[in-house]
């Protein structure tokens, strides 16, 4: 099935695409900068996977986004918390219907360039925090751009019941070399290691019982699950 693929460029969705190109035919991956402090480092990432695939890498910019949305993640917020990614105060990070908005997009993408699939790497550890990510709203979307096209795209979610951990062990089964991905929200030169999303990437590793070939500025205990 000619599929397109949400390619951030960060480790679920870089696992994503190479899970997807498996079994599918990936004719776009598709990046949204809507002004995140990180959009810059991971949309590099995103564009080398996809060009040494020999699939079409599309930017689509969102600026509207970080100008009238209120969330920490974005330039136009504040400082991105330090802790467990499943944290209360981590909901500051959530943008506002992100997901809704860039399935809907990359929906009328797809059925422009005759794709009847869209994948995206929304998984369960994201469930805690991002309603976007849960399956009850994925199943909503689905039914809707389903009915919403006349190419009826279904909606790919491959990692909807599975945690990062598994991610990262399905990431190395598949060759992927994570140094070629990026997690960290603050955005900087080198991963933090002590945001939410770095916490939640050195847990993977350390779970999954592989080698983190990441950078951080810092490697303090593993927070506990709140």
């Amino acid at each position: 099935m000619k599929t397109v693929v949400l390619l951030s460029g960060g480790m679920d969705s870089v696992t994503a695409f190479h899970e997807v190109r498996r079994d599918h035919e990936v004719v776009a991956a598709l990046s949204f900068d809507y002004g995140s402090k990180h959009n810059a480092r991971e949309i590099p990432f995103a564009k080398l996977h996809a060009e040494r695939a020999g699939v079409a890498h599309h930017v689509i910019p969102l600026g509207f986004i970080d100008e009238h949305f209120s969330s920490d993640l974005l330039q136009s917020g504040g400082d991105i918390p330090d802790g467990h990614y499943a944290e209360e105060n981590m909901k500051r990070t959530v943008v506002p219907f992100r997901n809704g908005i860039m399935l809907a997009i990359a929906c009328g993408f797809a059925e422009s360039v005759g794709a009847a699939g869209l994948a995206i790497a929304a998984h369960s550890g994201d469930h805690a925090i991002y309603p976007d990510c849960r399956e009850p709203f994925m199943e909503s979307m689905a039914a809707a751009m389903t009915h919403g096209t006349y190419e009826q795209v279904e909606l790919l979610r491959p990692f909807i019941a599975m945690d990062k951990t598994a991610i990262a062990r399905r990431g190395a089964e598949l060759g992927i070399d994570f140094r070629e991905t990026w997690s960290c929200y603050k955005g900087g030169d080198v991963h933090c290691g002590t945001c939410g999303t770095c916490v939640e990437r050195r847990e993977a590793f350390q779970l999954a019982g592989l080698e983190d070939p990441t950078d951080y500025l810092a490697t303090p205990p593993i927070p506990e699950l709140p």
